[in-house]
């Protein structure tokens, strides 16, 4: 047994913690392998946990498709009726969205409306369940805010904001066009003042989706608010559809968009963020090739380690050799070394990433209460608490690919011992 182990038995024994500087090297080497791993686990799951996470919030308040022209829809009652026989769909609602002035007290924001039928869309997105304070209400001259926009206004519950609308801006240019050329009169003055007329809303609720965009630029206002805003008449600017799964999304757009009127489209979800996830989606790639150096500067530790090894063994390396050590066997013991030292820095690497990632937001507590370190801030990213997910494939491919890191970097310092001539080795001895 021992003469079949033999490449691991050396390996093994020039391992062992001695009080030199190679042990040292060696200790060095390892924790740097732990380090790479377990940071490459940490940094891949909370990444690929915001991007899920962000998915999730996503689904939960934007429409599964959108279908619209870029323009009005004036015919929308037909592509209602098309998109509700479609297969998957479960519930469509009309809606007008654009942006507005709003004011209150004196402040003044730009946000966007966006109006909807309240009985048609909550079988689409349910904004119900994100009311943050009073009720989701749009009876009437009423309105609902997003929390952030909420807050930037100071308006409350109760209170009556005022909205402005490209409509009514649109008309007074032209209504002053034609005063200019006509010479005005007190009753286009009259005529003016009432365009100018904004539309005085009361704040009926507060809703809080998660996502910082949505809080700070949006409130939802009656379907008919918005076609007046507008002035759409009976027109709208797009519709909101649900389907049974939001990932069947794409295949439900590519069927409706063969049975839609031109110039008429539809848009998933995907579609419409895929700016995000696809940012998100290369940051996690260039992370996990940043953060695999830290591998690397290990795997140069181990090949120093394996490089000294071999000037200190050069007698015994000779001897073996001329005891008839084959080649491969003398590969075989540092190639070993290596790779013994890859596995002890993966499962070290691969405990602790688990382990950091379990502890993720106790951690992110003890800094900023300890030095006052905020490594997530909720205000930025808009979560309570730091999202993660470990893919076990994620973790394998990094696993595996620090341990093969480790395992070439000890087959150079390997192969230059296996071509020691045990002549000159054991000149002087």
């Amino acid at each position: 047994m021992l003469k079949n182990h033999f490449s691991l038995f050396l390996a093994l024994r020039y391992l062992k913690p001695k009080r030199t500087f190679v042990s040292i090297i060696t200790l060095i080497s390892i924790l740097g392998v732990t380090l790479g791993i377990m940071v490459l686990i940490l940094v891949i799951s909370v990444m690929t946990g915001f991007e899920q996470e962000l998915r999730r919030k996503v689904i939960g308040f934007d429409a599964h498709l959108v279908v619209s022209n870029q323009a009005v829809m004036e015919d929308w009652a037909e592509s209602m009726e098309i998109c509700k026989k479609e297969p998957h769909v479960t519930a469509v609602a009309p809606f007008v969205q654009g942006p507005v002035i709003i004011e209150f007290q004196n402040r003044r924001l730009a946000p966007k409306i966006r109006g909807i039928e309240p009985d048609l869309e909550k079988n689409v997105v349910d904004v119900a369940k994100f009311m943050k304070e009073g009720s989701y209400d749009l009876e009437g001259d009423k309105t609902v805010l997003g929390s952030e926009l909420a807050a930037t206004l100071g308006a409350r519950v109760g209170d009556k904001v005022t909205i402005y609308s490209p409509g009514n801006i649109g008309r007074i240019l032209d209504q002053l066009d034609r005063m200019e050329k006509e010479g005005g009169t007190a009753a286009d003055a009259g005529a003016l003042k009432q365009m100018i007329l904004p539309r005085e809303l009361e704040v009926s609720g507060i809703f809080e989706s998660g996502r910082y965009q949505y809080d700070s630029e949006f409130l939802l206002v009656p379907l008919h608010i918005g076609q007046e805003l507008y002035t759409l008449g009976d027109a709208v600017h797009g519709l909101a559809l649900k389907t049974t799964d939001p990932y069947l999304a794409p295949e439900v757009r590519d069927s409706l968009n063969s049975k839609l009127p031109s110039p008429e489209y539809a848009l998933t979800w995907i579609d419409m963020n895929k700016q995000i996830f696809d940012a998100i989606r290369m940051e996690r790639n260039v992370m996990f090739f940043l953060l695999m150096f830290i591998v690397l500067v290990a795997a140069f530790g181990i090949m120093n380690t394996l490089i000294t090894v071999t000037v200190q063994k050069t007698r015994e390396i000779g001897v073996m050799k001329a005891l008839g050590a084959r080649t491969h066997q003398i590969i075989g013991i540092f190639l070993a070394q290596g790779m013994v030292v890859g596995v002890f820095g993966t499962i070290t690497g691969l405990a602790l990433g688990i382990s950091m990632v379990q502890w993720r937001n106790e951690v992110s507590k003890l800094l900023r209460s300890a030095f006052g370190i905020d490594i997530f801030p909720p205000g930025i990213y808009q979560f309570s608490e730091i999202p993660a997910q470990v893919i076990p494939s994620d973790v394998a491919i990094i696993c595996v690919s620090a341990f093969l890191i480790c395992s070439l970097a000890a087959l150079i310092p390997a192969w230059f011992a296996a071509r020691l001539d045990p002549v000159k080795a054991l000149r002087y001895e």
